[in-house]
Protein backbone atom coordinates (compact mmCIF):
# COMPACT_ATOMS: atom_id res chain seq x y z
CA UNK A 1 0.00 0.00 0.00
CA UNK A 2 1.33 3.42 -0.96
CA UNK A 3 2.35 6.07 1.53
CA UNK A 4 -0.10 8.96 1.56
CA UNK A 5 1.32 12.49 1.51
CA UNK A 6 -1.16 15.04 2.89
CA UNK A 7 -1.22 18.32 0.96
CA UNK A 8 -2.71 21.18 2.98
CA UNK A 9 -3.95 24.08 0.87
CA UNK A 10 -3.72 27.23 2.97
CA UNK A 11 -4.02 30.08 0.49
CA UNK A 12 -7.53 31.36 1.25
CA UNK A 13 -8.28 34.97 2.19
CA UNK A 14 -11.31 34.20 4.37
CA UNK A 15 -13.57 37.20 3.65
CA UNK A 16 -16.82 35.27 4.28
CA UNK A 17 -16.13 35.10 8.03
CA UNK A 18 -15.18 38.76 8.51
CA UNK A 19 -14.57 40.40 10.98
CA UNK A 20 -12.92 37.43 12.70
CA UNK A 21 -11.29 36.19 9.52
CA UNK A 22 -9.30 38.77 7.56
CA UNK A 23 -6.98 38.79 4.59
CA UNK A 24 -3.80 38.71 6.69
CA UNK A 25 -5.20 36.24 9.26
CA UNK A 26 -7.90 34.17 7.51
CA UNK A 27 -10.13 31.47 8.96
CA UNK A 28 -7.70 28.55 8.61
CA UNK A 29 -5.63 30.13 11.39
CA UNK A 30 -8.58 30.52 13.79
CA UNK A 31 -9.98 28.07 16.39
CA UNK A 32 -13.54 28.30 15.10
CA UNK A 33 -14.61 24.79 16.17
CA UNK A 34 -12.79 23.43 19.22
CA UNK A 35 -9.45 24.56 20.61
CA UNK A 36 -7.25 23.82 17.58
CA UNK A 37 -7.11 26.17 14.63
CA UNK A 38 -8.64 24.84 11.43
CA UNK A 39 -5.18 24.33 9.91
CA UNK A 40 -4.09 22.36 12.97
CA UNK A 41 -7.29 20.31 12.97
CA UNK A 42 -6.83 19.48 9.27
CA UNK A 43 -3.34 18.15 9.92
CA UNK A 44 -4.37 16.20 13.02
CA UNK A 45 -7.16 14.61 10.97
CA UNK A 46 -4.78 13.64 8.15
CA UNK A 47 -1.80 12.58 10.29
CA UNK A 48 -3.01 9.02 11.00
CA UNK A 49 -3.06 8.38 7.24
CA UNK A 50 0.45 9.69 6.54
CA UNK A 51 2.56 6.89 8.03
CA UNK A 52 4.55 9.38 10.08
CA UNK A 53 5.45 11.62 7.13
CA UNK A 54 4.95 15.37 7.38
CA UNK A 55 2.56 17.34 5.17
CA UNK A 56 3.31 19.50 2.17
CA UNK A 57 1.70 22.89 2.78
CA UNK A 58 0.98 25.39 0.01
CA UNK A 59 0.51 28.83 1.53
CA UNK A 60 0.35 32.52 0.82
CA UNK A 61 3.79 34.04 1.28
CA UNK A 62 2.38 36.58 3.75
CA UNK A 63 1.16 33.75 6.03
CA UNK A 64 4.38 31.72 6.12
CA UNK A 65 5.34 32.30 9.76
CA UNK A 66 1.82 31.65 11.06
CA UNK A 67 1.67 28.36 9.13
CA UNK A 68 5.04 27.22 10.46
CA UNK A 69 4.26 28.16 14.06
CA UNK A 70 0.78 26.64 14.18
CA UNK A 71 1.98 23.32 12.78
CA UNK A 72 4.91 23.29 15.20
CA UNK A 73 2.45 23.78 18.08
CA UNK A 74 0.77 20.45 17.26
CA UNK A 75 4.01 18.56 16.67
CA UNK A 76 3.99 18.59 12.85
CA UNK A 77 7.22 18.81 10.86
CA UNK A 78 6.19 19.74 7.31
CA UNK A 79 7.96 17.99 4.47
CA UNK A 80 7.79 21.37 2.73
CA UNK A 81 6.04 24.73 3.03
CA UNK A 82 5.67 25.97 -0.55
CA UNK A 83 5.02 29.70 -0.84
CA UNK A 84 2.83 31.17 -3.57
CA UNK A 85 4.04 34.67 -4.56
CA UNK A 86 0.57 35.32 -6.04
CA UNK A 87 -2.69 33.40 -5.88
CA UNK A 88 -3.43 31.24 -8.92
CA UNK A 89 -6.24 29.05 -7.55
CA UNK A 90 -6.04 25.36 -6.68
CA UNK A 91 -4.82 23.68 -9.88
CA UNK A 92 -1.38 25.36 -9.96
CA UNK A 93 -1.01 25.08 -6.17
CA UNK A 94 -1.59 21.32 -6.29
CA UNK A 95 0.82 21.02 -9.23
CA UNK A 96 3.58 22.67 -7.17
CA UNK A 97 2.85 20.25 -4.30
CA UNK A 98 2.97 17.28 -6.69
CA UNK A 99 6.37 18.32 -8.03
CA UNK A 100 7.62 18.74 -4.47
CA UNK A 101 6.32 15.29 -3.46
CA UNK A 102 7.97 13.58 -6.44
CA UNK A 103 11.33 15.02 -5.38
CA UNK A 104 11.52 12.37 -2.64
CA UNK A 105 8.80 9.81 -3.45
CA UNK A 106 8.38 8.67 -7.09
CA UNK A 107 5.07 6.88 -6.35
CA UNK A 108 3.66 9.53 -3.99
CA UNK A 109 -0.12 9.54 -3.45
CA UNK A 110 -1.43 12.98 -2.52
CA UNK A 111 -4.35 13.57 -0.15
CA UNK A 112 -5.29 17.14 -1.04
CA UNK A 113 -7.19 18.96 1.71
CA UNK A 114 -8.32 22.58 2.04
CA UNK A 115 -7.13 23.67 5.47
CA UNK A 116 -10.34 25.48 6.45
CA UNK A 117 -12.95 22.69 6.45
CA UNK A 118 -14.64 20.85 9.32
CA UNK A 119 -14.96 17.06 9.46
CA UNK A 120 -16.81 16.03 12.60
CA UNK A 121 -16.30 12.26 12.20
CA UNK A 122 -12.59 11.64 11.48
CA UNK A 123 -13.01 7.85 11.67
CA UNK A 124 -15.48 7.89 8.79
CA UNK A 125 -13.14 10.19 6.88
CA UNK A 126 -10.19 7.79 7.37
CA UNK A 127 -12.33 4.86 6.20
CA UNK A 128 -13.34 6.71 3.02
CA UNK A 129 -9.74 7.60 2.20
CA UNK A 130 -8.56 4.02 2.69
CA UNK A 131 -11.43 2.71 0.57
CA UNK A 132 -10.48 5.13 -2.22
CA UNK A 133 -6.74 4.39 -2.09
CA UNK A 134 -6.72 1.39 -4.50
CA UNK A 135 -8.43 3.50 -7.17
CA UNK A 136 -5.88 6.28 -6.68
CA UNK A 137 -2.98 3.79 -6.85
CA UNK A 138 -4.43 2.53 -10.14
CA UNK A 139 -4.19 6.03 -11.63
CA UNK A 140 -7.67 7.37 -10.97
CA UNK A 141 -8.21 10.94 -9.79
CA UNK A 142 -10.47 10.58 -6.76
CA UNK A 143 -12.67 13.40 -5.53
CA UNK A 144 -14.67 13.02 -2.32
CA UNK A 145 -18.38 13.67 -2.71
CA UNK A 146 -20.21 14.50 0.50
CA UNK A 147 -23.46 12.62 1.04
CA UNK A 148 -25.88 15.59 1.14
CA UNK A 149 -27.84 16.34 4.28
CA UNK A 150 -30.42 18.38 2.39
CA UNK A 151 -31.03 20.47 -0.77
CA UNK A 152 -28.17 22.91 -0.22
CA UNK A 153 -27.91 25.68 -2.83
CA UNK A 154 -24.52 26.94 -1.65
CA UNK A 155 -22.47 23.96 -2.87
CA UNK A 156 -21.54 22.59 -6.26
CA UNK A 157 -22.59 18.97 -6.90
CA UNK A 158 -20.97 15.88 -8.42
CA UNK A 159 -23.17 13.43 -10.34
CA UNK A 160 -21.96 9.83 -10.08
CA UNK A 161 -22.59 7.11 -12.63
CA UNK A 162 -25.60 5.06 -11.55
CA UNK A 163 -25.45 1.58 -10.05
CA UNK A 164 -21.86 1.60 -8.85
CA UNK A 165 -22.39 0.93 -5.11
CA UNK A 166 -20.69 2.61 -2.17
CA UNK A 167 -17.11 2.66 -3.50
CA UNK A 168 -15.45 5.03 -5.98
CA UNK A 169 -17.74 5.62 -8.97
CA UNK A 170 -17.03 7.26 -12.32
CA UNK A 171 -17.94 10.95 -12.37
CA UNK A 172 -20.72 11.65 -14.85
CA UNK A 173 -20.82 15.43 -14.38
CA UNK A 174 -19.80 18.37 -12.19
CA UNK A 175 -22.78 20.64 -11.54
CA UNK A 176 -22.68 24.31 -10.58
CA UNK A 177 -24.53 25.59 -7.50
CA UNK A 178 -28.22 24.93 -8.22
CA UNK A 179 -31.41 26.74 -7.32
CA UNK A 180 -33.63 25.14 -4.69
CA UNK A 181 -35.81 23.20 -7.14
CA UNK A 182 -32.86 21.58 -8.85
CA UNK A 183 -31.14 20.92 -5.52
CA UNK A 184 -34.24 19.06 -4.35
CA UNK A 185 -34.19 16.98 -7.54
CA UNK A 186 -30.52 16.15 -7.00
CA UNK A 187 -31.25 14.92 -3.48
CA UNK A 188 -34.17 12.81 -4.70
CA UNK A 189 -32.03 11.19 -7.40
CA UNK A 190 -29.60 9.70 -4.87
CA UNK A 191 -26.65 9.98 -7.27
CA UNK A 192 -25.57 13.57 -6.54
CA UNK A 193 -23.01 14.57 -3.90
CA UNK A 194 -21.75 17.87 -2.57
CA UNK A 195 -18.39 18.82 -4.05
CA UNK A 196 -15.99 18.84 -1.07
CA UNK A 197 -12.85 20.06 -2.84
CA UNK A 198 -10.84 17.15 -1.35
CA UNK A 199 -8.88 14.76 -3.57
CA UNK A 200 -6.73 11.62 -3.58
CA UNK A 201 -4.44 10.72 -6.49
CA UNK A 202 -0.90 9.85 -7.48
CA UNK A 203 1.23 12.92 -7.98
CA UNK A 204 2.41 11.71 -11.38
CA UNK A 205 -1.16 10.95 -12.50
CA UNK A 206 -2.26 14.49 -11.66
CA UNK A 207 0.68 16.04 -13.49
CA UNK A 208 0.00 13.82 -16.52
CA UNK A 209 -3.62 14.98 -16.57
CA UNK A 210 -2.51 18.60 -16.27
CA UNK A 211 -0.03 18.05 -19.13
CA UNK A 212 -2.91 16.80 -21.28
CA UNK A 213 -5.59 19.32 -20.37
CA UNK A 214 -3.70 22.48 -19.29
CA UNK A 215 -0.12 22.33 -20.62
CA UNK A 216 0.62 26.08 -20.30
CA UNK A 217 -0.26 25.87 -16.61
CA UNK A 218 2.01 22.91 -15.97
CA UNK A 219 4.86 24.56 -17.90
CA UNK A 220 4.58 27.72 -15.80
CA UNK A 221 4.46 25.81 -12.51
CA UNK A 222 7.41 23.61 -13.51
CA UNK A 223 9.41 26.73 -14.29
CA UNK A 224 8.42 28.34 -10.99
CA UNK A 225 9.27 25.18 -9.03
CA UNK A 226 12.59 24.59 -10.85
CA UNK A 227 13.67 28.17 -10.11
CA UNK A 228 12.39 28.09 -6.51
CA UNK A 229 14.76 29.05 -3.72
CA UNK A 230 14.98 27.83 -0.16
CA UNK A 231 14.45 30.48 2.51
CA UNK A 232 14.88 29.16 6.07
CA UNK A 233 12.15 26.46 6.22
CA UNK A 234 10.26 27.65 3.14
CA UNK A 235 10.32 26.95 -0.59
CA UNK A 236 9.71 30.18 -2.51
CA UNK A 237 8.32 29.61 -6.01
CA UNK A 238 9.77 31.92 -8.63
CA UNK A 239 7.46 34.92 -8.72
CA UNK A 240 7.59 35.75 -12.44
CA UNK A 241 7.18 32.17 -13.61
CA UNK A 242 4.31 31.42 -11.22
CA UNK A 243 2.53 34.67 -12.12
CA UNK A 244 2.60 33.51 -15.75
CA UNK A 245 0.45 30.49 -14.93
CA UNK A 246 -3.25 30.62 -15.82
CA UNK A 247 -5.43 30.89 -12.72
CA UNK A 248 -7.90 28.02 -12.49
CA UNK A 249 -9.39 25.52 -10.06
CA UNK A 250 -8.56 21.83 -10.24
CA UNK A 251 -12.19 21.14 -11.16
CA UNK A 252 -12.13 23.34 -14.26
CA UNK A 253 -8.54 22.62 -15.28
CA UNK A 254 -8.59 18.83 -14.86
CA UNK A 255 -11.49 17.06 -13.16
CA UNK A 256 -14.22 18.17 -15.58
CA UNK A 257 -12.10 17.16 -18.60
CA UNK A 258 -10.41 13.91 -17.60
CA UNK A 259 -11.91 10.44 -18.08
CA UNK A 260 -10.02 9.29 -14.95
CA UNK A 261 -12.21 11.14 -12.43
CA UNK A 262 -14.05 9.06 -9.83
CA UNK A 263 -16.08 10.14 -6.82
CA UNK A 264 -15.85 8.50 -3.39
CA UNK A 265 -18.94 9.04 -1.18
CA UNK A 266 -18.11 10.68 2.15
CA UNK A 267 -20.49 10.83 5.11
CA UNK A 268 -18.36 12.27 7.91
CA UNK A 269 -19.99 15.48 9.13
CA UNK A 270 -18.24 17.67 6.55
CA UNK A 271 -18.71 21.44 6.21
CA UNK A 272 -16.64 24.06 4.42
CA UNK A 273 -17.74 26.60 7.08
CA UNK A 274 -18.40 29.06 4.30
CA UNK A 275 -20.48 31.50 6.34
CA UNK A 276 -21.39 32.43 9.89
CA UNK A 277 -24.68 30.60 9.38
CA UNK A 278 -22.89 27.37 8.45
CA UNK A 279 -20.58 27.78 11.45
CA UNK A 280 -23.65 27.91 13.68
CA UNK A 281 -24.80 24.62 12.18
CA UNK A 282 -21.58 22.78 13.15
CA UNK A 283 -21.33 24.38 16.61
CA UNK A 284 -22.96 23.08 19.82
CA UNK A 285 -26.44 24.58 20.20
CA UNK A 286 -28.87 25.00 23.07
CA UNK A 287 -32.51 23.87 22.93
CA UNK A 288 -33.50 27.06 21.08
CA UNK A 289 -30.88 26.62 18.35
CA UNK A 290 -28.48 29.27 19.71
CA UNK A 291 -24.73 28.72 19.35
CA UNK A 292 -22.58 31.11 21.37
CA UNK A 293 -18.83 31.48 21.74
CA UNK A 294 -17.48 33.67 24.52
CA UNK A 295 -19.22 35.68 27.24
CA UNK A 296 -22.79 35.87 25.93
CA UNK A 297 -26.06 36.64 27.76
CA UNK A 298 -29.08 35.57 25.69
CA UNK A 299 -32.71 36.23 26.65
CA UNK A 300 -35.59 34.88 24.55
CA UNK A 301 -33.40 34.30 21.47
CA UNK A 302 -33.75 31.59 18.81
CA UNK A 303 -31.40 30.32 16.11
CA UNK A 304 -28.73 32.94 16.84
CA UNK A 305 -24.95 32.83 16.68
CA UNK A 306 -22.73 35.10 18.77
CA UNK A 307 -18.94 35.26 18.91
CA UNK A 308 -16.95 37.80 20.87
CA UNK A 309 -14.31 38.62 23.45
CA UNK A 310 -16.29 41.24 25.36
CA UNK A 311 -19.71 40.69 26.95
CA UNK A 312 -22.48 40.38 24.34
CA UNK A 313 -26.09 40.77 25.52
CA UNK A 314 -28.89 39.71 23.17
CA UNK A 315 -32.65 40.12 23.76
CA UNK A 316 -35.49 38.76 21.64
CA UNK A 317 -33.43 38.04 18.53
CA UNK A 318 -34.14 35.34 15.95
CA UNK A 319 -32.00 34.11 13.06
CA UNK A 320 -29.36 36.74 13.83
CA UNK A 321 -25.55 36.71 13.73
CA UNK A 322 -23.51 38.91 16.10
CA UNK A 323 -19.69 38.89 15.88
CA UNK A 324 -17.48 41.21 17.93
CA UNK A 325 -13.74 41.85 17.67
CA UNK A 326 -11.69 44.63 19.33
CA UNK A 327 -12.05 46.88 16.26
CA UNK A 328 -15.27 45.82 14.50
CA UNK A 329 -18.80 44.49 15.09
CA UNK A 330 -20.94 42.56 12.60
CA UNK A 331 -24.72 42.20 13.04
CA UNK A 332 -26.84 40.57 10.36
CA UNK A 333 -29.73 38.28 9.55
CA UNK A 334 -28.73 34.66 9.04
CA UNK A 335 -30.33 34.49 5.58
CA UNK A 336 -28.32 37.51 4.39
CA UNK A 337 -25.03 36.98 6.19
CA UNK A 338 -23.31 35.90 2.95
CA UNK A 339 -23.40 39.61 2.03
CA UNK A 340 -20.52 40.15 4.44
CA UNK A 341 -18.37 39.95 1.32
CA UNK A 342 -20.00 43.21 0.23
CA UNK A 343 -18.97 44.75 3.55
CA UNK A 344 -15.36 43.73 2.93
CA UNK A 345 -15.51 45.17 -0.58
CA UNK A 346 -16.77 48.47 0.84
CA UNK A 347 -13.98 48.52 3.44
CA UNK A 348 -11.42 48.01 0.67
CA UNK A 349 -13.02 50.77 -1.39
CA UNK A 350 -12.65 53.09 1.60
CA UNK A 351 -9.07 51.87 2.14
CA UNK A 352 -9.84 50.90 5.74
CA UNK A 353 -7.36 48.61 7.50
CA UNK A 354 -10.11 46.39 8.97
CA UNK A 355 -10.47 44.73 5.56
CA UNK A 356 -7.09 43.02 5.88
CA UNK A 357 -5.66 43.46 9.37
CA UNK A 358 -6.75 42.77 12.91
CA UNK A 359 -5.87 45.26 15.61
CA UNK A 360 -3.55 42.55 16.92
CA UNK A 361 -0.97 41.64 14.27
CA UNK A 362 1.11 38.45 14.49
CA UNK A 363 4.79 38.46 13.61
CA UNK A 364 7.36 35.62 13.61
CA UNK A 365 8.85 37.04 16.83
CA UNK A 366 5.49 37.53 18.60
CA UNK A 367 2.71 40.10 18.13
CA UNK A 368 1.69 43.71 18.58
CA UNK A 369 -1.69 45.18 19.49
CA UNK A 370 -2.43 48.79 18.46
CA UNK A 371 -4.31 49.88 21.58
CA UNK A 372 -4.55 53.64 20.89
CA UNK A 373 -3.65 56.22 18.24
CA UNK A 374 -4.20 59.80 17.24
CA UNK A 375 -2.52 62.68 15.37
CA UNK A 376 1.27 62.11 15.59
CA UNK A 377 1.12 59.29 18.17
CA UNK A 378 0.39 55.57 18.43
CA UNK A 379 0.47 53.16 21.39
CA UNK A 380 1.17 49.45 20.98
CA UNK A 381 1.36 46.51 23.36
CA UNK A 382 4.22 44.31 22.13
CA UNK A 383 4.80 40.66 23.03
CA UNK A 384 8.12 38.99 22.18
CA UNK A 385 8.55 35.21 22.46
CA UNK A 386 11.39 33.81 24.62
CA UNK A 387 14.63 33.90 22.66
CA UNK A 388 13.09 35.88 19.77
CA UNK A 389 14.71 38.94 18.19
CA UNK A 390 13.26 41.78 16.13
CA UNK A 391 15.19 43.12 13.17
CA UNK A 392 17.99 45.68 13.49
CA UNK A 393 16.20 48.72 12.10
CA UNK A 394 15.63 52.46 12.08
CA UNK A 395 12.82 54.91 11.28
CA UNK A 396 12.91 58.14 9.30
CA UNK A 397 9.77 59.74 10.73
CA UNK A 398 9.17 58.56 14.28
CA UNK A 399 10.74 58.18 17.69
CA UNK A 400 9.76 55.43 20.17
CA UNK A 401 9.46 55.06 23.93
CA UNK A 402 9.59 51.50 25.35
CA UNK A 403 8.33 50.57 28.83
CA UNK A 404 8.80 46.98 30.01
CA UNK A 405 5.64 45.52 31.59
CA UNK A 406 6.94 42.00 32.26
CA UNK A 407 9.97 39.93 31.37
CA UNK A 408 13.42 41.17 30.38
CA UNK A 409 14.35 43.22 27.30
CA UNK A 410 17.76 43.44 25.65
CA UNK A 411 17.77 46.71 23.72
CA UNK A 412 20.33 47.71 21.12
CA UNK A 413 20.25 51.52 20.76
CA UNK A 414 22.95 52.85 18.47
CA UNK A 415 26.25 51.63 19.93
CA UNK A 416 24.73 50.86 23.36
CA UNK A 417 23.22 47.57 24.57
CA UNK A 418 20.83 47.89 27.53
CA UNK A 419 19.17 45.27 29.72
CA UNK A 420 15.76 46.42 30.97
CA UNK A 421 13.61 44.73 33.63
CA UNK A 422 9.99 45.36 34.67
CA UNK A 423 9.00 49.03 35.02
CA UNK A 424 12.18 50.23 33.31
CA UNK A 425 12.10 52.18 30.06
CA UNK A 426 14.18 53.65 27.27
CA UNK A 427 13.86 56.17 24.43
CA UNK A 428 14.76 55.53 20.78
CA UNK A 429 15.34 58.87 18.98
CA UNK A 430 14.30 59.32 15.38
CA UNK A 431 16.92 57.93 12.97
CA UNK A 432 18.78 55.83 15.57
CA UNK A 433 19.47 52.17 14.73
CA UNK A 434 17.86 49.85 17.27
CA UNK A 435 16.88 46.26 18.02
CA UNK A 436 14.77 44.45 20.64
CA UNK A 437 15.48 40.93 21.92
CA UNK A 438 13.95 38.73 24.60
CA UNK A 439 16.88 36.95 26.28
CA UNK A 440 14.65 35.32 28.91
CA UNK A 441 12.56 32.16 29.18
CA UNK A 442 9.18 33.90 29.62
CA UNK A 443 7.37 36.19 27.16
CA UNK A 444 8.48 39.83 27.14
CA UNK A 445 5.65 42.37 27.23
CA UNK A 446 6.19 46.08 26.76
CA UNK A 447 4.32 49.24 25.85
CA UNK A 448 5.62 51.18 22.85
CA UNK A 449 4.65 54.83 22.40
CA UNK A 450 5.43 56.13 18.91
CA UNK A 451 5.50 59.83 18.10
CA UNK A 452 6.28 61.58 14.83
CA UNK A 453 5.02 62.90 11.53
CA UNK A 454 4.38 59.44 9.98
CA UNK A 455 3.65 56.20 11.85
CA UNK A 456 3.05 53.67 9.06
CA UNK A 457 4.56 50.17 9.16
CA UNK A 458 6.42 50.88 5.93
CA UNK A 459 8.68 53.40 7.75
CA UNK A 460 11.07 50.60 8.70
CA UNK A 461 14.58 50.26 7.26
CA UNK A 462 15.89 46.78 8.17
CA UNK A 463 19.63 46.14 8.27
CA UNK A 464 19.66 42.62 9.74
CA UNK A 465 16.79 40.18 10.25
CA UNK A 466 16.59 36.62 11.59
CA UNK A 467 13.55 35.94 9.40
CA UNK A 468 14.96 36.98 6.02
CA UNK A 469 13.07 40.29 5.73
CA UNK A 470 16.09 42.63 5.54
Amino acid sequence: MSTITPVLLSGGSGTRLWPLSREMHPKQFLPLVGTDTMLQATWLRAAPLSGGAGPIVVANEAHRFVVAEQLQQVGATPAAIVLEPVGRNTAPAIAAAALEALRETPDAVLLVLPSDHVVQQPGAFHAAVRAALPAAEAGKLVTFGVVPRGPETGYGYIKAAAGTGDGPAPVEAFVEKPDLTRAQAYIASGDHFWNSGMFLFRADAYLAALERHAPPMLAAVRAAWSAARKDVDFTRLDADAFAASPSDSIDYAVMEKTDAAVVMPLDAGWSDVGSWASLREVSPQDAAGNAHHGNVVSIDCRNTYAYGERLIAMIGLEDTIVVETPDAILVGRSDRIQQVKDVVAELKARDLPQAAWHRKVYRPWGAYDSIDNGPRFQVKRITVKPGATLSLQMHHHRAEHWIVVSGTAEVTRGDDVLLLAENQSTYIPLGVTHRLRNPGKVPLELIEVQSGSYLGEDDIVRFEDTYGRA
